[in-house]
């Protein structure tokens, strides 16, 4: 009986395939969906200390005011619009539109540059209206 196992294909790896902007574009969106579950959680707290009274609100309200605080909610903003517009971009190709190779490569560079560009103007409003 011959082995049929050797001539069988092999699957490729992340060694094999080019990086490309589609396929980057496509592990952030998975990787801040996931970041959304805990950056959920930071607004859940925020929400139940505001509901617990003063002290525990001004104590969360300290934590996320360090820099490190201001630093997550950076990243969470920029997580949650990152993952909208790439949430749009997707739901242009549900349409039936952008599928050739030069339109989704120019979309997936315009969800990095328009979601960190949405995130600029989120913090320079909330800056703005804090003052």
């Amino acid at each position: 009986m011959a082995n049929t196992t050797n001539n069988r294909p092999i699957s490729p790896h992340l060694q094999i395939y080019k990086l490309i902007p589609t396929m980057v574009m496509s592990i952030v969106h998975r990787i801040t969906g996931g970041a959304l579950y805990v950056g959920s959680l930071l607004v859940a707290w925020w929400l139940i200390a505001a509901a617990s009274g003063q002290a525990h609100y001004d104590w969360v309200n300290w934590i996320f005011g360090t820099i490190i605080g201001k630093l997550i909610l950076l990243g969470y903003t920029w997580a949650l619009l990152h993952h909208m517009v790439g949430g749009l971009r997707h739901f242009y190709w549900d349409m039936g539109f952008g599928y050739e190779k030069s339109v989704s490569t120019k979309m997936a560079k315009a969800t990095l540059v328009i979601s960190l560009c949405l995130t600029v103007l989120v913090w320079l409003i909330g800056v703005v209206v804090r003052f």
